[in-house]
């Protein structure tokens, strides 16, 4: 599922990078820190840290071979290595990270309070250990809508929406897993970016790329069910005159700091 870094742009990239830019602003890390993204993907996160935390080192780990091949050929900078590597058994040092960071990941992870613990284990005394994920169940509309309509056509597959599978999708448990953990000042917040889509096409297309639950979903179903779901959905849509849809995507995002 995790293996087409230009699909998975096509599909929420160009939408995560406009929430780690607002995730990043909301951190106020100082300048020169060292950083650790976990589970960094296509390196969205990673080069939005280059771009404006000015850091003096970023290291990205993931454990798809392929995003961790696609970051390398779209990020050039000294400053930046990426590795293959477990969330849950972070192959790093023992808190030798000013911050560390992961974007739209603890969801899939199947175990994210290991997650937590490894990224807690890697930074320093002190220092920021924060994430965010989509919230799939109330206002990443663009997901939203479309498990609404795939529920709808077929009750049997309640069981993959997101929305529903993902308890960290929600605000309380996300901030009950790093409150549980040994983090202090910790604090919870959303990030609503507009994902604006030019016409139907620009909303659907993206989910024959394969790239996330469902994606994978709508290219599993027959062309006949993929085709009444697309119809589905576009009813529901809300559909300017114009074409275009005005929806929004929000994340839930947390951060807190490592217990001295």
């Amino acid at each position: 599922m995790w293996a087409n870094g230009a699909a998975y742009e096509y599909y929420v990239g160009r939408w995560s990078r406009l929430v780690a830019l607002q995730f990043l602003k909301s951190l106020e890390i100082p300048s020169d820190s060292k950083w650790l993204d976990v589970g960094c993907g296509t390196g969205i996160l990673s080069q939005t840290i280059l771009d404006i935390a000015s850091p003096y080192s970023v290291v990205g780990v993931d454990t798809s071979e392929e995003y961790i091949e696609f970051a390398c050929e779209q990020i050039h900078d000294q400053r930046i290595a990426f590795h293959l590597g477990d969330a849950q058994s972070l192959p790093v040092e023992s808190a030798a990270y000013d911050t560390v960071v992961s974007g739209l990941v603890l969801n899939f992870v199947p175990q994210p309070s290991l997650a937590l613990s490894a990224m807690i284990r890697a930074v320093r005394l002190g220092g920021t250990v924060a994430a965010y994920v989509w919230d799939y169940a109330g206002h990443m509309q663009l997901i939203r809508y479309f498990w609404d309509a795939a529920v709808a056509l077929d009750r049997t597959i309640t069981v993959l929406d997101e929305g529903r599978r993902f308890p960290l999708c929600h605000q309380e448990p996300l901030s009950q897993m790093f409150r549980n953990a040994q983090l202090e000042k910790v604090k919870v917040w959303p990030i609503d970016v507009d994902t604006t889509f030019s016409d139907f096409d620009d909303y659907w297309s993206p989910f024959l790329g394969g790239q996330g639950p469902a994606p994978a979903y709508t290219m599993s179903l027959s062309e006949e069910k993929r085709v009444a779901l697309r119809e589905y959905v576009r009813k529901k849509l809300p559909i300017a005159p114009d074409g275009s849809i005005h929806l929004i995507a929000r994340a839930w995002a947390v951060l807190g700091a490592r217990k001295k």
